[in-house]
């Protein structure tokens, strides 16, 4: 969105990094909650209609408690739903700017879609308590049904719980599946530019990490009910012994069967990933990520089959900490794809710096000069010494002036071949300067 671009203000390599953890510790946030919400959500409609076909009165105990438990109330979905998906929105199109990524676009929509979702969830969180009050009135007192104004009232209020609960997971799924497609084209940066907006959320990538998700946000939903009724609400619940055996089966499967796909999925992803996105720290947290989990079926099991329910807040835990893993490692995967755009926007922040400080001015650089002493050692246009031969690396930066200047003032290993290039330690006009001289001397000698 340009009028957000046009707010962005030049940022250090210090502040892009601080941004970063930014983004990680708001998608702590984020993503559980979203995740507890929208299958809660789902849990609660399926047991609504669940209890509607067979009468039974634990299934619409289950619907209730469900959600009026999971999204907790209207204030923490306002700052754990909304303002965190605003934050989001706000660090990327800071970490983003000047990219011509279209992320910045689909974010605005899911950040609407979102929000208006958790609005329905909520307004079907009242209305099916408000609902559940009428049935009680009717069934201390069946002859108040035939008063018109009750009537009207309690028709009224099972069509908009009906339509709120519909409503919210529509667009509860359509928003997430299109963050999920956002921060996917960030995962790729550079690497993957699809060709439009269906073609995103319709690629292979996008699908992959949106049933990540999916599994993620059901096991979750399952953990988190374990742990609130058999250890956090225990007490306040004071529910029967039948109850307790329909909400462990119910919530136990969930997590088992969601759970299960994880592993494979995450290898598909990770299988797609370009080999420059890739690190040991990646995978050392993808590694804790599975130990994580590994170690949460085996309370799982222990709970639901051994009947030890003294292991739901391991369970919880040892869950909550794999998500919360897979999510530093998404943030890592980000971070190594748009470290060379993060480096253009520090280059930025560094030139105005320089110019502010007047440093520069009237100062007659020779360019070739310059390059012979701080370059020359190590490279050669058409010959390889101990980094690449500029003919080879050159043409990806024709027209782009800019990027070869960020890169020079501070460089990033790319190719593995090659050791890292040391930092020159070059002014931004000296950097300027060489830069010029490089593609002018470029295009001189190819012709």
């Amino acid at each position: 969105m340009e009028f957000l671009d046009n707010l962005v203000l030049p940022q250090s390599a210090e502040h892009i990094e601080l941004l970063h953890y930014m983004l990680t510790l708001i998608l702590f946030l984020f993503i559980p909650f979203i995740s507890v919400v929208f299958g809660g959500t789902i849990l609660s409609y399926l047991y609504k209609r669940k209890f509607n076909k067979e009468g039974k009165k634990e299934f619409l105990l289950f619907a209730k408690d469900t959600i009026k438990i999971l999204p907790v109330n209207s204030s923490v979905g306002l700052i754990l739903g909304v303002m965190t998906l605003l934050t989001v929105l706000l660090i990327l199109v800071q970490l983003l700017h000047k990219s011509g990524f279209p992320t910045i676009n689909d974010l605005a929509l899911s950040f609407f879609l979102v929000s208006v979702g958790l609005l329905f969830v909520y307004i079907y969180r009242l209305t099916f308590a408000l609902k559940l009050v009428f049935d009680s009135v009717k069934k201390e007192n069946p002859v108040i049904e035939s008063n018109d104004d009750f009537s009207s009232y309690y028709q009224n209020a099972s069509k908009l719980s009906g339509s709120a609960v519909k409503f919210a997971i529509v667009l509860l799924f359509l928003g997430m599946w299109i963050f999920i497609g956002a921060l996917t084209t960030v995962i790729y940066f550079d690497a993957w530019k699809p060709a439009s907006f269906f073609a995103t959320l319709f690629s292979a990538r996008v699908l992959i990490n949106f049933l990540i998700w999916i599994c993620i946000a059901f096991s979750l939903t399952g953990v988190t009910l374990l742990f609130l009724f058999l250890f956090w609400k225990k007490d306040e619940l004071k529910i029967s012994e039948d109850y307790k055996n329909i909400v462990v089966s119910v919530s136990a499967k969930l997590s088992l069967y969601f759970s299960l796909p994880i592993p494979i999925l995450l290898f598909f992803s990770i299988s797609l990933l370009p080999d420059s996105h890739l690190s040991g720290t990646l995978f050392a947290y993808l590694l804790i990520a599975m130990i994580l989990l590994f170690l949460s079926l085996n309370f799982l099991y222990l709970l639901y089959y051994k009947k030890q329910y003294n292991y739901a807040p391991y369970l919880f835990f040892a869950f909550l900490f794999s998500v919360l893993s897979l999510i530093v490692k998404d943030q890592i995967t980000i971070s190594n794809a748009t470290k060379y755009h993060s480096v253009v926007l520090s280059t930025e922040y560094d030139k105005i710096l320089a110019e502010l400080r007047g440093e520069g001015k009237g100062e007659v650089i020779n360019a070739a000069e310059l390059y012979e002493v701080r370059c020359g050692a190590c490279h050669k246009f058409e010959q390889k010494l101990v980094g690449p031969a500029h003919f080879d690396v050159l043409p990806k930066y024709e027209g782009k002036e800019a990027q070869l200047v960020a890169f020079i003032r501070n460089p990033v290993k790319v190719d593995p071949a090659y050791p890292p290039m040391p930092n020159p330690g070059l002014k931004p006009a000296e950097a300027e300067a060489v830069a010029k001289y490089l593609l002018e001397e470029y295009q001189r000698l190819k012709k």
